[in-house]
């Protein structure tokens, strides 16, 4: 029976991530600190026989030797969550992005040598890329930053040096790794709290609006199902020609941040109102934000067979009857 170590298993896509890990009868260990994420996503596999739940930090390098000591794969999720989060709070984005990936590398690395073959899913992000003016983005493109006075930049930097990290330990070592980028993953469980946009406008419209659309809301984006997301990088992890490679994961249907929250209001409520805010009211002064950010899923495509099982429209229909279960109160005792 394979054993997984996921970290930041609790979160969003976490939870998805475990849930699937033990449908097909493998062992999962979670660690999580529940800082962003929560045991609750867990609710559904809370007493598998399969799962070990570490309440914890991967900042911890005594936990994290303890943790990767068994395993046959690793998949590092963990990391800093959202916009919110990164424009308010961007050393702990820093730090949280970068230390807890070079201590897992580093454990790796050390039982690699001792003769174990142990591969890493390194869940990296779309921010790479930055604000690159390209309409699609391929995962050999550069990397354009803004100045470093602009904290928005510290997530996207953050990331690229993991990814670095990762692919050096593969370069140098062999240490086999594989690193997906993620594209606006939406789906039960994720929340509005740290920005992501969709469970924001639902939640907004289930309470009666308005809805708000930051800026003028013509900026483009392409939202993925997290089980097609899921789905595509345990495939991926199973496919020995993406081992020491990089792919971009999400969908390529794009689609402005006005059009979403129409089709959310429409879903919804279409008495709703849809209000506009500036960047500077909703984060700060300084913030800036990417207008298109669309994936080129030629490389992921060309590596596997899966298809996504979700357009836009079932994601909207999914996470608007995910929150309209939230408010159903429970039954009596």
């Amino acid at each position: 029976m394979p054993h997984h170590l996921v970290t930041g298993g609790a979160g969003f896509i976490g939870s998805h991530l475990t849930e699937a890990l033990l449908a097909r009868g493998d062992r999962v260990t979670v660690v999580d600190d529940e800082s962003t994420g929560c045991f609750g996503n867990l609710a559904a596999v809370r007493d598998h026989s399969g799962l070990t739940f570490v309440r914890g930090s991967v900042t911890d390098a005594a936990l994290v030797r303890r943790l990767v000591a068994d395993v046959d794969q690793v998949f590092h999720l963990a990391a800093a969550v959202g916009v919110q989060l990164i424009s308010n709070a961007p050393l702990q984005t820093i730090e949280t992005n970068i230390y807890p990936t070079e201590l897992i590398f580093s454990e790796m690395l050390r039982r690699h040598q001792a003769g174990a073959t142990v591969k890493i899913f390194l869940a990296s992000s779309s921010e790479v890329y930055g604000k690159n003016p390209k309409p699609q983005w391929t995962e050999d493109d550069d990397l354009v930053f803004g100045p470093t006075r602009r904290a928005r930049w510290s997530y996207g930097a953050s990331k690229a040096i993991d990814e670095f990290l990762a692919l050096a330990h593969w370069r140098q070592y062999q240490l086999p790794v594989v690193v997906g980028r993620f594209f606006n993953v939406a789906g039960p469980r994720q929340t509005g709290s740290f920005g992501m946009v969709l469970p924001r406008f639902v939640t907004a419209a289930l309470a009666g609006g308005p809805v708000v659309v930051h800026d003028d809301g013509k900026q483009s984006r392409c939202f993925a199902h997290v089980s097609d997301v899921v789905a595509a990088l345990l495939e991926l992890m199973s496919t020995e020609t993406a081992t020491g490679e990089v792919f971009n994961i999400g969908s390529n249907d794009a689609i402005s941040i006005l059009e979403l929250a129409e089709k959310v209001v429409a879903a919804v409520d279409t008495n709703v109102e849809i209000n506009f805010q500036s960047y500077a009211e909703a984060y700060s002064e300084d913030f800036e934000d990417i207008r298109c950010r669309v994936p080129d899923l030629t490389k992921l495509r060309q590596t596997i067979s899966h298809q996504p099982n979700y357009d836009l429209d079932g994601i909207i229909a999914d996470v608007v009857a995910w929150h309209r279960s939230l408010s159903v109160e429970a039954p009596a005792r």
